[in-house]
């Protein structure tokens, strides 16, 4: 005959409790049959867990509100004149490229996104200060990717961004009454990126210089050429902070076990190839509203047909071989190119 199963203290005082919880949303009290020892208030504790839940003070209540702000869907501007303005509501896309220093990455295009703290997020119903960052494969928006391009000194709402100019990224994540703002400050030995260990970006509430940033043209050699131009909207840029001038990037290769899942690292470093040109994964994008109801952002607008590039070719046929055109033929003639009469 077998012996009856053995449970612990633990697993006996659980079962007790979902017996009580049983009979107490049933009889609305618990029964004379669910005997649980004068020394275990269970009657007490489910006139706490009541009320608590008629409060909306339970973990699980505080954490789907949580939920629910941070995944809220927003709607980000539409630009008329295809510029950047302050007070404009984007999104910071990393473009999609291939990844030649590591076999493992995230593919696709990148949206720069708030990520609280894991633990954090399953004991609060509000975001916690310093917050994190990550970048997701996401491109609706929502309230944890949707910023918002913020004055740094006396600009106007409504104002052209233009490059070289500071300004401020802030987000809610969803909230009505809470804004925090892009940072970020030198590395030291107890504060840096948590795979790269590199120079570390998170969302505070504080205003201060650490907040601000500016917009590069992409080529380098044209850099000063288009400083103080209009930022343009869907446009691959160059995001360096200010304070330690180094440029926003996004780790593909270095995955995060965030709250939604595994996303990839975002810090602050310039990456430079051998031409002392910044790699892609340095370059971003401010990503507007689509005018179309039916489309949430312009990347989800189709792009046009190919033309015919035949005649590009040969253009660039020629300039990679400048003496093909005055190449003779069999006859010893050289070729020329006839108009139309």
């Amino acid at each position: 005959m077998e012996s009856p199963p053995c449970y612990s203290a633990e697993q006996t005082n659980r079962a007790r409790v979902l017996l009580l919880a049983k009979d107490y949303m049933l009889h609305g009290t618990t029964q004379d049959s669910c005997d649980v020892g004068p020394d275990f208030r269970m009657e007490e504790i489910m006139k706490d867990f009541l009320a608590k839940r008629d409060k909306g003070q339970l973990l699980i209540q505080r954490n789907r509100r949580l939920k629910e702000n941070l995944l809220r869907p927003m709607q980000l501007s539409v630009s008329e004149d295809g510029y950047i303005h302050y007070g404009d509501k984007v999104m910071l896309v990393s473009p999609d490229h291939p990844e030649t220093e590591a076999d493992l990455f995230l593919p696709g295009d990148l949206s720069l996104c708030m990520t609280p703290d894991e633990i954090k997020a399953h004991l609060s119903n509000e975001l916690e200060v310093p917050c994190g960052l990550s970048a997701a494969q996401t491109k609706i928006p929502v309230g944890r990717n949707t910023f918002t391009i913020l004055c740094a000194a006396g600009e106007v709402i409504g104002q052209v961004l233009r490059y070289g100019q500071n300004f401020r990224l802030g987000i809610t994540g969803g909230f009505d009454d809470r804004m925090l703002y892009l940072s970020s400050d030198h590395r030291t030995l107890l504060k840096s990126s948590k795979r790269s260990w590199l120079q570390e970006v998170f969302l505070t509430h504080e205003d201060s210089y650490l907040n601000c940033w500016q917009a590069a043209f992409l080529h380098p050699q044209l850099r000063l050429e288009y400083e103080g131009s209009p930022v343009p909207a869907n446009t691959k840029i160059l995001i360096t902070h200010c304070h330690t001038n180094r440029g926003l990037v996004a780790h593909r290769h270095l995955s995060l076990r965030t709250y939604f899942g595994q996303e990839a690292e975002v810090a602050a470093h310039t990456y430079l190839d051998s031409h002392r040109v910044e790699k892609p994964k340095n370059h971003w994008m401010l990503v507007t509203g689509a005018p179309r109801k039916d489309l949430s952002t312009m990347l989800d607008l189709p792009k046009p047909p190919a033309e015919d590039t035949r005649a590009l070719e040969q253009v660039r046929e020629q300039v990679s071989d400048p003496g093909a055109r005055s190449t003779p033929d069999a006859r010893g003639c050289v070729p020329q190119c006839t108009l139309p009469m």
